[in-house]
């Protein structure tokens, strides 16, 4: 009987993930923000023999990147947010003026879940007496859009700009602290690379789409966007000498 009583009593909770717009914003951020650097500073050490100057390089770089970064994710975080807007007022208008259109539209979503119309009639009559609410499935089931979250632009650029800056100050913190630019370099790699897979591992287990996989593919793409820059750098610079 207790037994009985603690179970109903339990809550199921589901261990689904939310805030995934700005788990996006910082893998946007961090992804660049540790392969444009990291590239960079591995092109430049194949091109000069100061890490004086890759880590003022790199600085600008990061200082550029996450600006450009920021901005791009602003626009984009806008962007979605008016088309948001322009879509609901589309759909306002429609269940006025085309009211059985979307009235057939209703049948037409439930029918996709296998639902018939003498169950889902009950369902169109109760959205019928609340029209914003109707409007809300409308946007949600037929569109697929939900809603942006306020201030969504600027939280965006905000968030994508500061991972950038963080993601872009791992390779270079080796050049500010070792003033042997090969040893510097050499450092920067093994911290980059450990990074990118801490990174990418736990993207992979955040999103569900697996650790081990996700910081194999961050550590090659990074690995393989510096070892072409410094190797291209080596190249270009022999022939220029």
């Amino acid at each position: 009987m207790h037994q009985v009583a603690q179970n109903s009593n339990s809550q199921h909770i589901e261990g689904h993930f939310e805030s995934s717009a700005v788990v996006r914003d910082i893998v946007i951020g961090l992804s660049d923000g540790l392969t444009v650097p990291f590239a960079l500073a591995a092109g430049l050490s194949g091109a000069v023999a100061s890490s004086h100057i890759v880590v003022l390089a790199g600085l600008a770089e990061i200082a550029a990147g996450s600006i450009a970064m920021g901005l791009g994710g602003y626009l984009a975080a806008r962007g979605d947010a008016e088309h948001y807007i322009s879509e609901r007022h589309r759909e306002e208008r429609e269940i006025v003026d085309c009211t059985e259109d979307e009235e057939e539209e209703i049948y037409e979503i439930f029918e996709r879940y296998s639902v018939d119309r003498a169950a889902a009639a009950p369902v169109l009559a109760s959205l019928k007496q609340n029209p914003a609410q109707w409007v809300n499935f409308m946007m949600r089931f037929e569109l697929g859009l939900e809603e942006p979250a306020a201030n969504r632009a600027h939280r965006s650029a905000l968030t994508i700009a500061g991972s950038y800056i963080a993601g872009g100050m791992i390779p270079l913190l080796p050049y500010m602290l070792v003033s042997d630019n090969l040893a510097a370099l050499k450092l920067s790699v093994i911290i980059t690379l450990i990074a990118l897979a801490l990174f990418g591992a736990l993207k992979g287990k955040l999103v569900g789409t697996g650790w081990l996989r996700n910081a194999i593919q961050t550590i090659t793409i990074g690995g393989a966007a510096a070892a072409v820059a410094y190797l291209l750098a080596r190249l270009l610079n022999g022939h220029a000498s």
